[in-house]
C-alpha cells in the first residue's frame, strides 16, 4: 500500500495534500502524528460528561486537523458536528458521533496499515 492509496481507502484527498505540503514525506510526518493526536478521545470523554464546551473545542481542532491534511471524510463528519455544537444542538452533535467516530476509525486503520507495510 502507498500513502496515496491509504487515502483513498480512507475518504482522502491525497493530491490536495501533496499539492499544499509540496513533499510525501511530509506528508507522511503528519499522517503519523495524527495517530497520537488526543483530540478524538477528548471528544467522546466530553460528549459523555456534558460538558459541550470542552466537546466543541476538541472537534474544531479534529476538524482544523483533517483540513490541513485532507481528510475530507472526517473533516465533513467533523465540521457538521462542529456546527451542531456551535448551534447548541446536542442532541444532534451527539447523534453524530458515531458517524464521525466511524471516519475516524477509518484513518486510524488505513494509517496503521501503511505504517506496517513500510516496516516490511
Amino acid at each position: 500500500m502507498d500513502l496515496r492509496d491509504c487515502y483513498v481507502n480512507f475518504g482522502g484527498d491525497y493530491d490536495e495534500v501533496l499539492g499544499r505540503l509540496q513533499r510525501e514525506q511530509l506528508v507522511q510526518k503528519f499522517v503519523y502524528k495524527f495517530l497520537d493526536d488526543k483530540n478524538f478521545n477528548l471528544l467522546k470523554e466530553s460528549m459523555d460528561n456534558g460538558n459541550y464546551g470542552e466537546a466543541l473545542r476538541a472537534v474544531h481542532t479534529i476538524k482544523g486537523i483533517c483540513q490541513n491534511l485532507s481528510f475530507t471524510k472526517l473533516y465533513e463528519s467533523s465540521n457538521a458536528m462542529t456546527n451542531a455544537l456551535k448551534e447548541d444542538d446536542y442532541k444532534k452533535a451527539a447523534d453524530m458521533l458515531p458517524q464521525l467516530s466511524n471516519d475516524y476509525h477509518q484513518i486510524i486503520s488505513n494509517v496503521k496499515e501503511y505504517e506496517s507495510s513500510k516496516e516490511e
